[in-house]
């Protein structure tokens, strides 16, 4: 699969994405049935954001081809070279209950976790990250937007597909990664796309249909960390214990040195002695 080998500079295989070439990998129905492929764009979640305000369907996508602030969890900067990756927002209605909503993020998680399975062994480590040899190739951010006469999901989602190294700057050289690194050749981006959106629509309308327990159970066999001591730094302090699986709200469920059961709700997580 992909471009070719993977000599010398990496360059932006194929050109850019098209909704064409990203709908001829896709076998979604209605997530991408509205889609925008844009060159360069501050952040494709502020993008979605407004055309879910001015009245655009759900499941509408916007893909681009670089962002200059692309945000990753926790106010993070998102890394977004030029032609390299799939950077994707998708506008979702939906009619799940406000404290469900964190379900959605985790289902992305496993959709993408799955998506890039199709290359290489891909794991999940909590919430929503999908790793590569241990490294970081896909990263979400769910974020909702709620007012008297709107209530939608933008969900984004940045998956480094031909990334090198040399892209990121030298403190995220050793925990960033990309299918393209683990591979050793270039990987088609609209191959990549379609298949993401067709695991994220497939996943989403399981949870929308039979609920978050299935997805749960899944989401804990391709687990990174599960039975590894990790440390969170959650909103009230530090917590640590060894990850025991995921809760069937999404929660991320430890026991602690004293025994004791522990969910994490929120926060960022750190595996001792690890990534």
């Amino acid at each position: 699969m992909g471009g070719g080998k993977w000599v010398g500079a990496v360059t932006a295989d194929s050109g850019p994405l098209t909704p064409e070439a990203v709908a001829a990998h896709s076998t979604a129905k209605w997530i991408g049935a509205q889609m925008h492929c844009l060159d360069a764009v501050d952040s494709t979640n502020t993008r979605v954001r407004e055309l879910g305000l001015n009245g655009a369907p759900d499941g509408t996508v916007v893909f681009a081809e670089e962002q200059s602030s692309g945000r990753g969890r926790l106010g993070r900067t998102w890394v977004s070279p030029r032609g390299r990756n799939v950077y994707a927002s998708i506008l979702l209605r939906s009619d799940l209950p406000a404290d469900q909503l964190s379900q959605i993020s985790l289902t992305a998680g496993l959709a993408a976790c799955e998506a890039v399975g199709q290359w290489c062994d891909a794991r999940l480590k909590w919430p929503n990250d999908v790793l590569v040899g241990g490294r970081k190739v896909v990263g979400i951010l769910a974020e909702l937007e709620s007012r008297s006469t709107e209530r939608f999901v933008v969900l984004g989602i940045g998956v480094n597909v031909n990334l090198q190294l040399s892209d990121l700057p030298p403190d995220l050289r050793d925990k960033a990664g990309s299918i393209a690194i683990a591979m050793g050749e270039l990987i088609s981006r609209s191959e990549v796309a379609g298949t993401l959106l067709s695991r994220i629509e497939a996943r989403y309308d399981e949870l929308r249909g039979v609920g978050f327990g299935r997805i749960a159970e899944e989401w804990g066999r391709r687990a990174e960390f599960v039975g590894k001591q990790i440390r969170v730094a959650e909103p009230g302090g530090i917590v640590e214990g060894e990850v025991v699986g995921l809760a069937s709200d999404g929660a991320l469920c430890l026991k602690r040195k004293d025994g004791q059961k522990h969910k994490v709700l929120a926060g960022d997580v750190t595996v001792l002695d690890g990534y």
